[in-house]
């Protein structure tokens, strides 16, 4: 019974897959949207044009990036999207919601303070007696 209990709490800690890695997920996504739209489309679509027969004689034409039309709405969303994520990770990182081992110091650590050494003063600098002259 004991036994079911504790599996039962070690199940209620383990998160799901899609909570600890979106943000991951989220950032590979848009790389291979990008690598899609900008590297991999250009040069595909220059190789096709070559096997087109009808438009032997026909300009080429340039490959439109995808994610460029609509005033690039895309990019701007995901910038949003991944600024917000990684604004939140490091607000949780703060305040020790950590979910890897790393130790990050919180708000409420003290900052240890340099210790400064007593100055020492020299002692004053005392002149020598005048002595009377005769004239």
């Amino acid at each position: 019974m004991a036994e079911e209990k504790q599996l039962s709490e070690s199940e209620k800690k383990k998160e799901d897959w899609m909570n600890t890695k979106w943000r991951p997920a989220m950032g590979w996504m848009y790389m291979a949207v990008c690598v899609f739209d900008f590297i991999l489309a250009p040069i595909l679509w220059a190789v096709i044009q070559f096997w087109e027969t009808s438009v032997a004689n026909d300009a080429f034409r340039q490959w439109q990036p995808l994610t460029l039309q609509g005033a690039g709405l895309f990019h701007m969303a995901m910038g949003a999207v991944l600024g917000l994520a990684a604004w939140g990770r490091t607000q949780e990182k703060i305040n020790g919601a950590s979910t890897t081992s790393t130790a990050v110091p919180s708000i409420d650590t003290p900052t240890p303070t340099p210790t400064v050494p007593p100055v020492v003063k020299a002692p004053p600098v005392v002149a020598p007696p005048k002595i009377p002259t005769v004239d």
